[in-house]
């Protein structure tokens, strides 16, 4: 072989070496702050509701702060290399964007699109052949989110939020209606997304649970107004004296008391 081969096929190793060092070092700094992220988060489980925007303010100061690691990384990756480096980052990345979504749902309980999450992460359409933030990977960063929001809808209970399981219900199944319209393939992203009806059925029922239990706030005011309603319709059909009516309305004010304290006692236990 000639010798002028081997020092060029020499330099090219080095070369590749050299940059994926320069790769490595980018990435190991967004991993660190992906599971910065993640740990701020998982607080959300333990977080009274009036407390959660101090907590997502903290956790979007460091997603933002991800801009300056992408622009390394476009900078570094030679021009239509994107594919060939990109698995070296994708878990982290996928981790960016479930932490970009949780956040939003947090925030207004909506979803956030794509090209959203690559303007927070400062990913630039320009940077196509460099960097990028493909579909699959914000599809797989949306599956966490369901993961995450199903134990959400336990922990919500436990902190006496019973208004929550209900929005995360349809949000979830919204979400599994959307997917169930793509054409995924038999991967690793088709495995998950089946995997989600355990999601589903662990939230159905929590749902389930609380409205057996007429714990949620839609429940205990339709009892509460129908109890108004059977003391109005006595009070009409009824022409009696002053204590009849004050034996109704005293037998309306003992089913509230009765109602709060069953609430209560549920969410002590």
């Amino acid at each position: 072989m000639d010798p002028r081969d081997l020092e060029a096929i020499n330099s090219l190793l080095d070369r590749d070496v050299e940059l994926r060092e320069k790769i490595k070092d980018q990435v190991t700094e967004l991993d660190k702050r992906t599971r910065q992220m993640i740990g701020l988060l998982n607080k959300v489980h333990s977080t009274p509701s009036d407390q959660i925007p101090i907590l997502l303010d903290s956790v979007k100061l460091i997603l933002l702060s991800c801009k300056h690691i992408t622009t390394a990384l476009a900078f570094i990756i030679p021009e239509n290399q994107f594919w060939r480096w990109k698995d070296m980052w994708s878990n982290s990345l996928r981790t960016a964007v479930f932490s970009a979504a949780l956040v939003q749902y947090l925030t207004d309980g909506t979803l956030i699109p794509l090209p959203r999450v690559a303007e927070l992460l400062g990913v630039k359409d320009e940077w196509k052949g460099r960097m990028a933030l493909p579909a699959e990977d914000y599809l797989h960063g949306i599956i966490t989110l369901i993961n995450e929001l199903s134990r959400l809808a336990v922990n919500a209970v436990t902190l006496g939020n019973f208004e929550e399981p209900l929005r995360i219900s349809v949000f979830v199944k919204d979400l599994f209606a959307g997917f169930s319209m793509l054409n995924l393939k038999n991967d690793i992203l088709r495995r998950r997304f089946d995997s989600l009806k355990y999601d589903i059925k662990k939230i159905e029922e929590v749902v389930y649970d609380v409205s057996l239990r007429k714990l949620s706030l839609a429940a205990v005011t339709s009892e509460l107004k129908f109890i108004k309603l059977l003391t109005l319709v006595i009070l009409m059909a009824s022409e009696v004296s002053a204590a009849w009516v004050t034996t109704c309305v005293f037998i309306s004010v003992i089913s509230k008391i009765c109602i709060a304290s069953k609430c209560k006692s549920k969410n002590t236990e």
